[in-house]
């Protein structure tokens, strides 16, 4: 493990060694910067792949409503008119989760880079690195205690927290309008039958994204950096992909 972060560090390293002309002491920064969008970018395919399965699962709703009918006291045989219907039209209910699950790697090492006094033995230079007068291994508190809210420290993390309420509420507003538009049909699970307490989760799926104020607010601001630029790129990402897409998608998509 500790060979594994020695090379991640010297990675992270080196980017900021060539953003170094353009950034000066903010390089580091601007390397998690980039490093979090070529991960998004690498994930990118995966998720158009997520988007396409998403719409194809949302077309054959009228198709799952007519088996509900058919089987509907028939868990069993409705549970394999289910895995039928979804391997002819090539539709994998788990395609959307891969994204997200792929994306989790990254953001620990990059927790762990900066929650590390020592790497491979040696004192963790990079906790020293700044955006602005913020050090990248400190947290909010910290930057509470130097300053205070309205301090230099606590103007990098109200900068950041500005940027997820902005596109939190993005979300929001995007989700509710097409949730108006589009009423959302109940969830079903393997059997066709409603998942218990779905229909209130997707009612919360919208409100999910202010939670990453939390998150920012807790971890070391380098990963409090890669959650930010995420969150950003996911909200665009999705605009795009998800243009053409009904509510209930639209809402299943925003938790992941």
């Amino acid at each position: 493990m500790s060979v594994f972060m020695s090379a991640f560090a010297g990675l992270v390293g080196a980017l900021a060694d060539a953003l170094h002309p353009l950034f000066q002491t903010a390089s580091t920064a601007a390397a998690i910067v980039l490093f979090t969008a070529l991960v998004r970018l690498a994930v990118h395919p995966l998720s158009r792949a997520a988007a396409r399965g998403q719409k194809a699962r949302t077309r054959l709703q009228p198709q799952i409503a007519e088996l509900r009918k058919k089987h509907g006291k028939n868990p069993e045989r409705m549970q394999k008119a289910l895995m039928e219907l979804h391997k002819e039209e090539k539709v994998s209910p788990l395609s959307g989760c891969l994204p997200s699950l792929l994306q989790m790697p990254a953001f620990f090492l990059l927790y762990h880079l900066f929650s590390s006094q020592k790497i491979g033995g040696d004192p963790n230079e990079l906790l020293g690195h700044q955006l602005l007068d913020a050090p990248l291994g400190e947290r909010w508190h910290d930057a509470l205690a130097h300053g205070g809210l309205f301090g230099a420290q606590g103007m990098v993390y109200l900068g950041l927290f500005a940027i997820v309420a902005a596109v939190a509420t993005f979300n929001f507003r995007r989700t509710k309008r097409q949730m108006a538009a589009n009423p959302v049909t109940p969830a079903t699970g393997p059997d066709g039958q409603p998942v218990p307490g779905m229909g209130a989760m997707t009612k919360l799926m919208p409100l999910m994204s202010f939670a990453t104020l939390f998150t920012v607010s807790v971890v070391p601001l380098a990963a409090a950096l890669y959650v930010v630029t995420s969150t950003t790129w996911t909200a665009i990402e999705r605009a795009v992909l998800y243009r053409d897409m009904p509510a209930a998608g639209t809402a299943m998509a925003t938790a992941v």
